[in-house]
């Protein structure tokens, strides 16, 4: 998508409520598939938003990927093994852990909470 239209987007949308990216839902999509790899992005706009968030079956440390997960018009969705499939909660839904250290939605990244999921998914 060009810049011009994702301004356009984002102002027709202007005051509505973000979709966030469910880190949890991801987490546990992944232990149920056994996924070893794993990328997030918004429909539409994976050329700008969307990149790798799990490697060899462990997350992909923030300073090695770059995700844009919230939209108040696109959708946060979870790539696995080529499938695609919607992935979010609403802003009034996120966790307040998720944002208590003040980070905003579209940068929230591998909550505690998620991280925890994966790691009672390990099978050893």
């Amino acid at each position: 998508m060009d810049t011009l239209t994702a301004f356009a987007m984002g102002e027709a949308n202007r005051g509505k409520p973000h979709m966030v990216f469910d880190w949890n839902k991801a987490a546990s999509r992944i232990v149920e598939t056994g996924a070893q790899k794993a990328s997030a992005g918004l429909h539409g706009d994976w050329e700008y938003t969307g990149g790798e968030i799990l490697r060899g079956g462990k997350p992909v440390p923030a300073d090695d990927t770059y995700v844009y997960l919230a939209s108040t018009w696109a959708t946060p969705e979870l790539e696995l093994d080529g499938d695609v499939e919607d992935c979010y909660i609403m802003e009034s839904d996120v966790p307040k852990s998720w944002t208590e250290d003040g980070t905003d939605f579209a940068k929230i990244y591998w909550p505690k909470s998620a991280l925890k999921i994966l790691e009672k998914g390990v099978k050893t």
